[in-house]
């Protein structure tokens, strides 16, 4: 039994468990024969942790027949020389998950199975292996962020932070005149809000997103239909579809299992008869034998799981999922633990906070009344002057008034006085009556001096006793504060023949096919369509579109974010269109024209077979 083979018997055996890649590295003793060594291998997790690369190292022994791997054995006997591999020492293989669930957020189970299918999927999207478009592979790249390194710390996660780290296909980054700091803030904006989701959570998201991608989870097959016409066949975990030679991202026609009876082939012949018997068998040619050998050990491994979805749960899927239900709700319940144990610190830290600084406001305030107090006391000292000054100035009045008296009587008592003696006194009574009159308004301007500094003094005290109050306040101890504020806070590789094939597992009438209520992620969130929206500049369009959808901007009330509407302005001004591939330019024709993944799936699969069969032979 080949690797392959063994390999592919673990998948099916495991599959809520499947482990999707793996580097084996083989060191060979120069002394031994490498098809004697290499009879029987273990594999053996290392013991590191397995955070951006998932490597496990080969140990040979001779007697040993079991590979141990996340608590699966599966029996392997390893006739590596047979196959077509590189003679180089060490060798490495990559394994990598032969079949993808239809939803990842129903299947996988286990945290190992989530976290090890993620690293497979991210790295086909950053090797392009699956087409995603700009602004979701920034999107991706802000849940990868937070996988691995948990909530954004602006002290820690300084700008340089994500440098080394690989998380943009090449292709974006060439299409776009930006930095690799401009990338980094743009992830980082993105990635801020992520804030309190747990790694795994962040894993499960970067998955449900890219299954919604046209790529993920297809494998493609160089085929030929009887007039000899190029074409690529899809097999994915949906069924069978057909895409022509220059565009892997819209597929013209669909077969779901639902509508498949049995698969076989001949030579390089492939014949997959429908369950409708009126219907023609559908036939298309592959290069190779070989290759006709992986479409139909994945036609039937797919068909398989296709029917084991829609059947109750095994009794150690059941125990699986609950043993999952229990990690998952104890590390949640551990999580929401530690969340209040932080959040209690961030209150008491912000408690603190607020305590030193209205400390350090009631010393502002003590220093404000010192420096009131001082000019209040400047204040008295003036008015008390004032006030002696006013007293004389009124006893001076008076004294003036009673000479004026004196002169009038004196002129009373003189009527017969000569005239020039009398004219003179005269001159003398209206002097004095001026001076009289000049004092009595200095008296009067005075009191009203006296009276405004009086106002003032009011005014000073009044400060004074709030310093006083401010002080006495700020000599409090610092636990009364406390008790306060708690009581105002109480709130495959096949044997050698060149035939194969097979009836598939029948049938039952009820099962609807999936893609009829299926939906993008996009659609279904209405948070996550505003961040993937994009201006549509095509053919006049003035529209928000994005990967589903090209509405009028009304139909949105959701804004998107502050990183989303960020990330558009800079995607649409840094876009190189000269270095636009044949894969950009049909997804924007497809935005422009609405559609995605699965509204394509449910346009290609109307009609019956017999009418999509004919289509196919006439493509």
């Amino acid at each position: 039994m080949c690797l392959h083979r063994a390999w592919h018997d673990a998948l099916d055996r495991c599959l809520y468990t499947t482990i999707p890649f793996v580097t084996l590295r083989v060191t060979l003793r120069e002394d031994t024969p490498i098809e004697r060594l290499l009879q029987d291998v273990v594999l053996e997790p290392q013991t590191r942790e397995m955070s951006q690369d998932t490597s496990f190292v080969a140990t040979f022994a001779r007697q040993q027949r079991v590979l141990s791997m996340t608590g699966v054995n599966v029996f392997m006997f390893a006739q590596v020389m047979q196959q077509d591999v590189k003679k180089e020492n060490p060798l490495q293989f990559k394994f990598r998950a032969k079949f993808y669930p239809e939803d990842v957020a129903d299947e996988l189970i286990q945290e190992i199975t989530l976290k090890l299918f993620y690293l497979q999927v991210k790295n086909a999207i950053l090797s392009d292996e699956i087409y995603c478009p700009p602004e979701t592979s920034v999107l991706l790249a802000s849940y990868a962020v937070q996988a691995r390194h948990g909530d954004h710390n602006p002290n820690l996660h300084t700008a340089g932070f994500l440098a080394n780290d690989r998380l943009l296909p090449q292709r974006v980054m060439d299409q776009h005149k930006m930095s690799r700091e401009e990338w980094e803030q743009s992830i980082t904006n993105w990635w801020c809000e992520h804030r309190g989701m747990l790694r795994e959570d962040a894993m499960m998201e970067y998955l449900k997103i890219a299954q919604d991608l046209e790529m993920y989870g297809v494998n493609y097959f160089e085929i030929r239909n009887k007039k000899n016409t190029e074409l690529w066949l899809g097999v994915d975990a949906l069924g069978l579809n057909i895409y022509e030679k220059d565009d892997k991202l819209t597929p013209k026609i669909g077969f779901p299992w639902s509508e498949i009876r049995n698969i076989s082939f001949n030579d390089r012949k492939f014949i997959i008869k429908p369950i409708d018997k009126k219907a023609p068998d559908f036939v298309f040619f592959a290069p190779r034998v070989r290759v006709n050998k992986r479409i139909l050990a994945l036609c039937m491994g797919n068909h398989e799981l296709y029917m084991r979805r829609r059947k109750p749960d095994t009794i150690d899927v059941q125990q699986m999922k609950a043993q999952a239900r229990e990690e998952k709700l104890a590390k949640q319940q551990q999580r929401e633990k530690l969340q209040l144990e932080i959040a209690a610190r961030e209150r008491a830290e912000k408690k603190q906070q607020e305590y030193e600084d209205r400390l350090r406001q009631m010393q502002e305030e003590m220093e404000r009344s010192q420096a009131n107090l001082l000019e209040a006391q400047e204040m008295i000292r003036r008015l008390e002057e004032q006030l002696r000054q006013l007293q004389a100035a009124k006893e001076e009045l008076e004294q003036r008034q009673n000479e004026l008296q004196a002169m009038m009587q004196r002129l009373e008592e003189t009527k017969n006085m000569e005239a020039v003696e009398r004219a003179k006194l005269e001159e003398e009574i209206r002097a004095k009556q001026e001076e009289v009159s000049r004092i009595q308004a200095e008296v009067e301007a005075k009191d009203s001096e006296t009276r405004r500094l009086q106002e003032e003094v009011e005014e000073a005290r009044r400060k004074q006793d709030e310093a006083a109050a401010l002080l006495a306040a700020a000599t409090t101890p610092q636990h009364h504060h406390v008790a306060e504020a708690r009581e105002g806070d109480a709130g495959s590789e096949g044997g050698a023949s060149d035939e194969g094939g097979g009836d598939l597992a029948p049938q039952p009438d009820d099962i609807v096919d999936p893609v009829e209520e299926r939906r993008t992620l996009a659609e279904r969130n209405e948070r996550l369509h505003n961040q993937l929206k994009l201006p549509c500049k095509f053919d006049g369009c003035t529209r928000l579109c994005d990967a589903g959808h090209c509405r009028p901007a009304s139909l949105h009330d959701a804004p998107p974010s502050a990183a989303a509407k960020a990330l558009k302005q800079d995607l649409a001004q840094s876009r190189d269109e000269t270095k636009e591939t044949a894969m950009d330019k049909i997804h924007r024709e497809n935005v422009r024209q609405g559609r995605d993944k699965y509204k394509t799936l449910r346009e290609i699969r109307k009609g019956n077979t017999k009418r999509r069969v004919d289509q196919f032979e006439n493509m």
